[in-house]
This record gives structure tokens, sequence and C-alpha cells, in this order.
């Protein structure tokens, strides 16, 4: 009885060992398995900004008096940031996008999914010259008798994109309250507003640009204006979808999202390492040895053209800052994802330092100010240095305004070894 004891007592230990040694452990303390060879994307069209600290604020004097860009030091950490500004090509791949998700839906074109529900098959290309379908998706056009043109067209007023986000950080702050009621469901206008370019120029003939300037494909690398701070949020929320679901796809990792920089994100990326300097090339002058401006902007007295662009210019113009981003200063100004608060340098952290707002139903319009860095092509000097603080109205546009991308990775920002290749 006691050798059939041993052998059950060994035979028992063998089982377990052999269960143990399943996972690669041995009995050892290895860590958690199921996660390595985790290797982070490296995003198409996007420059690497080290994490790094710089004095922000007023690199110049403050021509206006608003005292609202006073020194102080920061910590950023590192993220990656388009290189041009978004250019009309690529917003059109946003418009299109819903237009065709419209379409889609309005068709009945699903798939179903292992658990039973649907989701859109958004595989279906739709032909929007077809007669036929057309008239199926009537609803997404405006007919001749009414278009002003003589013909049918599409009706951009149609294409809404509809998306929910989690306020992640109010939740936190109020960790007792359920976290749906930190979901917000939005429903923004995608197509941008090509009016911009005849109402803000009051007594000028502008018909021409407004007519071509988004959708004729000459002016594919020009950027996009005519988008408020909310369509700029849908674009990146879209944007991110896109990509996770390409990953997801492929069963690959996605840990952030794309979004707006905030205000101090933008000035140390447009500085591109040169502290205290007023403008990305450095300074203090806006020409080179040469006699040629390095911006896009309003020189000499209103000369418009003398800098090679007498509206915008295409995305890739200009030679890049030391970080590889072009026209951060001048072609179009900036959106950031920052409210507006002429006292909030006194007020904020020395690490990723920000002050963000959500505007709710009922808030004053002051409230609604959002922070738009780097000047423009209709702008004097004063507004290209990276220093300078300007607002906007959040649900306003203009011909004047664009915006670009962040998305961030927290991990190799720590040390800064950014991804150079996949």
């Amino acid at each position: 009885m006691k050798k059939t004891s041993l052998k059950v007592s060994a035979l028992a230990l063998l089982v377990f060992a052999a269960s143990c040694g399943k996972s690669g452990s041995n009995g050892q303390l290895v860590g958690d398995q199921t996660r390595s060879g985790y290797k982070a994307p490296l995003p198409i069209g996007m420059v690497y900004v080290p994490s790094g600290s710089y004095k922000m604020g007023a690199s110049d004097e403050d021509i206006r008096g608003r005292n609202d860009a006073t020194i102080h030091t920061v910590q950023i950490v590192g993220f990656y940031m388009d290189a041009t500004e978004i250019s009309n090509q690529e917003y059109r791949q946003f418009t299109n996008w819903v237009a065709d998700s419209i379409a889609n839906t309005i068709l009945g074109n699903f798939k179903d999914n292992p658990d039973g529900t649907q989701r859109l098959d958004m595989s279906k290309k739709i032909n929007w010259k077809d007669p036929e379908l057309q008239d199926q998706l009537s609803s997404m056009f405006v007919p001749a008798e009414l278009s002003g043109w003589g013909v049918k067209v599409r009706d951009a007023s149609k294409l809404v994109y509809h998306y929910s986000s989690f306020n992640y950080a109010g939740s936190v702050q109020h960790p007792t309250e359920s976290q749906a009621k930190y979901v917000n469901n939005f429903d923004v206008p995608a197509y941008p507003d090509t009016t911009v370019w005849i109402r803000q120029f009051a007594y000028s003939y502008n018909e021409p640009i407004a007519m071509q300037y988004f959708w004729f494909q000459g002016f594919n690398k020009y950027p996009v204006v005519g988008v408020n701070w909310k369509q700029c949020n849908a674009f990146c929320d879209w944007r991110t979808k896109l990509w996770r679901a390409e990953r997801e796809h492929e069963r690959q990792y996605f840990e952030s999202r794309f979004r707006l920089p905030t205000e101090q994100e933008w000035e140390w990326a447009a500085r591109g390492g040169r502290n205290e300097a007023p403008y990305p090339w450095g300074g203090p002058y806006i020409i080179n040895k040469k006699g040629c401006y390095l911006a896009n902007f309003k020189p000499q007295r209103g000369n418009y053209a003398a800098d090679g662009g007498l509206y915008t210019v295409p995305v890739d113009w200009y030679a890049a800052n030391d970080y590889g981003l072009k026209n951060m200063s001048g072609n179009v100004s900036e959106w950031t994802s920052s409210a507006y608060e002429g006292g909030a340098y006194n007020q904020m952290a020395d690490i990723n330092p920000n002050v963000g707002y959500d505007v709710q139903p009922g808030d004053a319009q002051w409230m609604r100010r959002k922070v738009v860095r780097g000047g423009s092509w209709r702008d004097v000097a004063y507004y290209l240095q990276v220093s300078t603080r300007d607002f906007e109205y959040q649900d306003t546009s203009k011909a004047y305004i664009g915006f670009r991308c962040v998305y961030q990775e927290v991990l190799p920002a720590l040390s800064n070894r950014r991804v150079t290749s996949r």
C-alpha cells in the first residue's frame, strides 16, 4: 500500500509539473506571456516630435498688450504629428467615406456579425454616376430644378458624421457616477463650408476659388479650410476608427487615437527644438539670405503674392523645421484642442499643461473660444511667431484656418525611442 501511495504521489507531481510547464514558467515568476512581441505602429505621413522641455511663452514684444503668454518652463511628452496640414485630398477621403456610409445604409448593405448583430458593409462600392442608383439615393441629391446649376447635384448638407466619445478625464474625477454619463454623442456636418471664400471677404470677387477650392483636383495638396473645430474632431475620430479597424483585422494592437494637439504641444513642435526662437526656422528674420520669404503670410504693406502665394499654397511648400514639420507658421492657422483663456498660463501644470473645456448647451459665447496657432496667408508676421496666441469660436469656420493631427504613444516617448520602421 505504501509503494502504491508513493507511485500515485509521484504521478500527481508529474501531472502538476506538466501542467505548469505548458506556460513555460517552470514554476518561476516570468510575467504575463500573452502580450509579448508588441511592435508600435508607425503612422504614415507623421513625424516624431520628441519629449523635452522648453520655455513656453512670448519670444518677442507683446504688441497687442494681451499679456496672455507669460514665460515659464514646461515638459512635454513626445508624440507624432502630421508633417503637413491636412490637405483637401485627405479631407475628401473623409467626406467620401461619410457619403458612402450613408448610401450603404439607405441601400441596406449590411454584414452579419458572429454574435447575431449586423455591421455596415463598406466593401460595397457606390457608383454615384449610375442614374438608377441616383434614383434609389434621391434623398442625397438636390434636384436639377432646385440646384441653381440646372443639373442634379449631391446635397452636401446630408453628409453628417455620427460618433460617440468617452470623456475619460471627467469620469475619473467623478468615480461614483456611471461611466455612461460621460459618453457624448455627436452629429457633425462633414463637408467644409466652401462659402467662406465669399462671406468673409466683402466687396471682393472670390466666386471662382469658392467653387473650385475643395473639390477640384488641382487643389489636392492645398490645406483644407472652412472646417470648424467640431469638424476637425470628427475627422480625428474617423481617422482613428479607420486605422483601428485595419489593425484589428490584422490582429494587431492599437494603443492610441488621432486628435488635435494641445496648444502647448503645438508650440513645442513648431519651435523644432529652437528654444526661445520666434519662428520655426529660428529668426529673427522672415526672409533668407537670398531675400526669399520663409512662409506664406501678408508681407510688406499687404502684397500677398510677394511670398509666392496669393491665397494658400500647397501643404508641402517651404522648408521644414528641425522636426520635419512644414508650414507651422503661415499658410493657414491651425486649430488646437485647447480652450482659450487669457490667464491660462498662470494656472497650468508644468508637465503636459493644457486647459480644455467641453462646451455645454447654454454656455456663454466666450466659453466657446478655442486656441488657433501659427498665423495664415492673410496675417502679418506677428501672428507667425510660434508663441503668439489667438482664438476663434469652435462652431465657426474660416478661409484661413485648417488643422493637423497628432498621435501619441507614451511608452517610447518616455525615453524618446521613436519608431522609424516596421
